[in-house]
């Protein structure tokens, strides 16, 4: 809803980053005229909530869309014509039922645990993700955000000077490997080569910086392999102190929507036998979200294997 002055009304969620947006339905935000507002409160708060949402897989795809092409990471995957389907972060099978502990899937689902940014692994990384709470357990089972945006502008410069001007190198399997040797052998982890980013993202939009690390990384420039995963501990604790993070207890028709340039996320367990199911959409970032100042290599945003364009809320084939 907005107030007399024409603006969204808003509520802090923390000291340093994130607001709740008061009274407004998601499911109407339709073209980029209406677009507008809400990305600029993204462009400066890293973190929105909005309660009390009833977003259809349709509208749940049309607002991604109009934050950039929609990621796709099972595109090779599906027979020539299948449709694209809301991906869900879930501990449900296709029958509704509560999959084993034991399941390979839940196993998975535990590398959610680590502090990350989503497709960092990726030839083009994740901008933004849109998360629905759809069925929420009764107690756990929280997500937490930390802004490295926030902990990079607070960071001691003795710690900042050991990662500043550096570039990281990504690799999906290297967060399976935290959980499980055997799964970080499966294929479906070895997709994409290593990516190799600069340490730190620059918002084009207001020119602030934040570190850009997550489980995904494994090496730092100028460092082995040892020095590299004792590092990223360091930065990741840094980052991770309460004062930066927000942990956000669900409920139903929740929808968070962060900037994957400048936000670390994880989840949280929660009973084993309750079901669990958000809905997730990322969307790639494009040059006008600063893609070219964080890549090492040559320049190129078009979306690969595993990434679609979207225009209008459409997704190309």
């Amino acid at each position: 809803m907005l107030d007399a002055t024409g603006t969204l009304r808003t509520t802090a969620l923390t000291e340093l980053f994130g607001v709740e947006v008061q009274d407004y339905d998601l499911s109407e935000v339709t073209t980029e005229e209406n677009f507008r507002q809400l990305r600029d409160l993204f462009e400066e708060h890293s973190t929105l909530l909005f309660r009390n949402q009833s977003l259809t897989d349709e509208a749940h795809m049309r607002l991604a869309g109009l934050f950039g092409p929609i990621e796709d990471r099972k595109a090779d995957e599906r027979k020539p014509g299948e449709a694209f389907t809301v991906p869900d972060v879930s501990n449900l099978q296709e029958d509704g039922t509560v999959r084993a502990e034991t399941d390979p899937h839940m196993l998975d689902l535990r590398s959610n645990f680590l502090w990350h940014c989503d497709s960092t692994f990726m030839p083009v990384p994740a901008l933004v993700n849109i998360l629905a709470a759809r069925i929420v357990p009764s107690e756990g089972g929280a997500t937490e955000l930390a802004s490295t945006r926030a902990a990079w502008a607070e960071m001691p410069r003795d710690l900042k000077a050991k990662v500043e001007g550096r570039g990281i190198r990504h690799r999906y399997s290297h967060s399976r490997k935290a959980i499980s040797e055997e799964l970080s052998r499966l294929p479906r982890f070895h997709k994409w080569p290593d990516q190799h980013w600069k340490s730190v993202w620059t918002n084009p939009a207001n020119g602030r910086e934040a570190l850009y690390i997550a489980s995904h990384a494994y090496l730092v420039d100028g460092y082995d392999e040892a020095e590299s995963a004792a590092l990223l501990s360091e930065l990741t604790a840094f980052c991770t102190r309460p004062r930066y993070v927000y942990s956000h207890r669900w409920q139903v028709g929740d929808v968070l929507i962060w900037d994957q340039r400048a936000v670390m996320h994880r989840g949280t367990p929660w009973p084993s036998e309750q079901p669990r199911r958000l809905s997730s959409i990322c969307c790639s970032a494009r040059e006008s979200d600063g893609l070219s100042g964080i890549r090492i290599g040559p320049a190129d945003d078009r979306p690969l294997h595993g990434t679609k364009r979207i225009e209008k809320g459409r997704i190309d084939p």
